[in-house]
């Protein structure tokens, strides 16, 4: 384990000797951490799965920040992944400012991230996955767990197609997916028709036959051992995202076709099942303890990331991160169509520590080429760090509101509470390119209406039950709404429609009227045929006109634990 300490001490003697003390943080990464110990592992078995998940089109290194509150409820309450911070640090015996630390929490994140440097870049990717596939020739399997093709400028403009072309030269060898079919059912066919590999999503059905849309599984041998990969779609898609993108294509968690997918498997002589998941980690886990024979699911959709395997009964539970921040490998001893024995490694892809593969880096750059004009431009610069992932606010997202609260004319404004978007250090530059990796959608019209204050009441509860409802299978992932020019207080573990109080208009701090009409800007509404300027248009405006950012401490929401 290597700590800023380490670094640092290292880094100073060297300083003395070639006069560059003002580089001391990143130098002494790049000298003390290097590609060899991050790929280091001791083999174990006949399989080695890969897992990436979450990536949301994140081609080049980026700082991304873990979440300070991550609260779980009812029985998962305290349970990772709902574990953060310092109490992270505790349960996982991680020393602080060490490499890990830096990656897996938001503690002295700013220092670390200068230190450390940035994370991800898919030419680092590939770089560790060739690596440990010249390792293990015959006995590696890559997969891929969605929300792959959305969350740049670049898939935006490409229609997922950047991202198509990057993961079949990743050697990608199945995947599953959500923000993909919001491209559209027509653009996501297309799409599967350049993939190189199965595209799985067991849990879509056409609506008019029942049928399934998609494969469920495809079969894999490595080092001896028939492996069946099982794909779930993220089972909310027409309600987290709109309907009419895909009007013919029904979702659902539908446990009892992923048990008979399960068996099927076992019956053509699957040795090893593995679910492929974008249900999010506490739908998962409420899933692995209900269908039985899986013996790895490898989770997505809540971007968590953690060092361990967590297991509910024989099954063992995968989660992986985002971003391109992390990938993880877990080699399996397979015997008699059991896992007897399993090694795991969550290993962070800190940028500066590993040699960039020189065919993935000329690939991102040239689908990048034809934008780079656009994606260099400076908008302004931050002075706070910038940041989205939290259960109620992200800087970011508290700078989207400013944004549109200015822009709009609007009273209060309304964010969604996406988890992806990389983060910005004080003192950066802020680019077009920053702005779409926190905004590109194809449904980002910034309406401006009115809503009384019990619609808007309502709206709150909602959101507060998709994402604090007890039952795992009614919740939808995300974040809360994130809310400018308005305050409220939140008791997590009361029921829906007794969870917001204490509403506030902020701008004269007098209590939200039920009957009253309030102007409401908000962004990424499902309903079709929303008006308005494209999100990235208001925060880009708002930017420039500022020229210097400065988002404060957010204390507008109470929160009751």
């Amino acid at each position: 384990m290597f700590t800023r300490r380490d670094f640092l001490t290292v880094a100073a003697a060297t300083a003395i000797l070639t006069g560059t003390q003002g580089r001391l943080g990143r130098l002494a990464a790049a000298q003390r951490l290097s590609q060899k110990d991050l790929l280091a592992f001791e083999p174990l078995g006949q399989v080695t799965l890969l897992h990436v998940t979450d990536i949301h089109a994140q081609l080049k290194p980026i700082y991304f920040r873990e979440p300070t509150v991550n609260l779980g409820v009812g029985e998962v309450a305290g349970l990772p992944p709902h574990v953060t911070g310092k109490d992270f640090l505790k349960r996982y015996d991680i020393a602080g400012e060490s490499a890990e630390a830096y990656a897996l929490t938001d503690q002295d994140f700013v220092a670390l991230a200068r230190d450390y440097g940035r994370v991800g870049g898919m030419d680092r990717l590939a770089t560790l996955i060739k690596a440990i596939r010249a390792e293990r020739p015959d006995n590696t399997l890559l997969l891929d767990g969605g929300d792959t093709w959305q969350g740049s400028y670049t898939s935006l403009a490409t229609k997922g197609a950047d991202m198509v072309e990057v993961m079949n030269a990743l050697g990608t060898e199945a995947m599953t997916a959500h923000w993909e079919f919001t491209y559209g059912e027509e653009r996501v066919k297309e799409l599967i028709e350049q993939v190189a590999f199965p595209f799985l999503a067991g849990n879509v059905r056409d609506t008019e036959w029942e049928e399934a849309v998609f494969d469920s599984t495809a079969f894999f041998e490595r080092g001896g051992v028939k492996i069946a990969v099982i794909g779930q779609a993220f089972p909310y898609t027409p309600v987290a995202n709109p309907r009419y993108m895909v009007p013919h294509w029904s979702f659902g968690i539908r446990e009892d076709d992923v048990a008979a997918s399960v068996q099927d498997a076992r019956a053509k002589g699957a040795e090893l099942v593995v679910l492929l998941s974008h249900n999010g980690f506490d739908v998962d886990r409420k899933l692995a303890g209900r269908v039985e024979g899986i013996d790895v699911l490898l989770t997505g959709h809540t971007h968590d990331a953690l060092p361990r395997i967590e297991t509910v009964g024989k099954t063992l539970l995968v989660a992986s991160g985002s971003h391109g921040k992390f990938l993880s490998r877990l080699d399996l001893d397979v015997k008699g169509g059991k896992v007897a024995d399993f090694r795991y490694r969550l290993i962070p892809v800190l940028t500066d520590a590993i040699q960039p593969d020189p065919e993935m880096a000329a690939l991102v750059e040239k689908v990048r080429a034809p934008y780079a004009a656009d994606l260099g431009k400076v908008l302004g610069k931050t002075d706070s760090l910038l940041y989205r992932r939290g259960n109620f606010n992200g800087t970011f997202d508290d700078l989207i509101c400013q944004a549109m609260l200015a822009e709009r004319d609007a009273e209060i404004a309304l964010s969604p509470g996406f988890r992806w978007g990389a983060s910005l250090l004080p003192g950066q530059e802020i680019t077009l390119d920053d702005v779409y990796n926190m905004t590109a959608i194809t449904y980002p019209a910034t309406y401006r209406n009115e809503m009384t204050g019990e619609m808007l009441k309502t709206v709150l509860e909602d959101v507060a039950d998709n994402l604090f409802n007890p039952d795992p299978y009614y919740q939808q992932g995300g974040d809360m709404v994130r809310v400018g020019g308005l305050g409220y207080r939140i008791d997590i573990h009361k029921p829906i429609g007794q969870r917001i109080s204490n509403m506030t208009l902020l701008k004269d701090g007098s209590a939200i009227d039920p009957a009253r009409s309030y102007v409401i800007a908000g962004w990424a509404s499902v309903n079709e045929g929303t008006q308005g300027p494209p999100i990235w248009d208001v925060v880009t405006d708002y930017i420039q006109k500022q020229g210097t950012v400065v988002v404060p401490p957010n204390q507008t929401i109470e929160v009751v634990t």
